[in-house]
């Protein structure tokens, strides 16, 4: 569950910093406005958390763009999004449990000599300076996707709380399916650069729509799974 709202809390006013660490992580997806929970628990993230709880209390996720079998830095993908941790809680080993929550999303202009181990980017926020707005229109067809949705869950053998969903707006449906569907890594890539919230709606929809005509050709189980 997202933390509670905190009234003291105002993403439209928050200088979101030239500077930025990053936690580059394969699949894991941070989209404005939403929430994210993770598990810190390698020594050099541990460092760039405890920094940011000392400071500003933000870091960008962002996804590897490719695997690198020689152990060797990988190279990141253009986009990430800037979080705030939300809440936070450290273990008596020292790891870390915390939540971000999802402001904006970030270009990276350069990457910077990393600090204790941790990577950090020059980041540029101007593309993205809507994100600060709100949730905008979706606009999608709700009426097609849930029983593409409903295929699909029952596909993977997942229960849903369809009264939940039926109360859940379609901007946080949306987002919440592309956080948990296991897409691919540059699926969920795609999705996070969407320009608009109707688009990663129309994304997701496409892609759920897509793993259900597969299993029903029986070709693959889902989306990230193609041949």
């Amino acid at each position: 569950m997202p933390p509670p709202f905190d009234p003291t809390s105002d993403t439209a006013s928050v200088a979101l910093p030239e500077v930025l660490p990053v936690f580059p992580l394969a699949g894991a997806l941070l989209l404005p406005g939403g929430h994210l929970p993770l598990h810190i628990f390698e020594p050099r993230y541990r460092n760039m958390t405890r920094d940011a709880l000392a400071g500003d209390r933000l870091i960008g996720m962002i996804q590897p763009a490719e695997a690198t079998p020689d152990g060797s830095e990988p190279t990141l993908f253009r986009t990430g999004c800037a979080g705030r941790i939300a809440s936070d809680e450290m273990t008596e080993d020292g790891r870390y449990k915390i939540v971000l929550e999802g402001l904006c999303r970030f270009h990276i202009d350069e990457e910077l000599p990393p600090v204790d181990g941790y990577r950090r980017v020059r980041a540029d926020y101007a593309a993205y300076g809507r994100d600060l707005g709100g949730d905008g229109e979706t606009a999608f067809d709700r009426a097609r996707l849930l029983p593409l949705l409903e295929s699909y869950l029952e596909g993977m053998e997942v229960a849903a709380d369809w009264d939940a969903i039926a109360d859940t707006t379609d901007a946080r449906l949306i987002d919440a399916l592309a956080v948990l569907c296991p897409f691919e890594p540059r699926e969920k890539q795609a999705l996070l650069e969407s320009p608009t919230p109707a688009a990663r709606g129309e994304m997701v929809l496409a892609l759920i729509e897509m793993a259900v005509l597969a299993r029903r050709a029986g070709g693959a189980a889902g989306p990230g799974r193609s041949q």
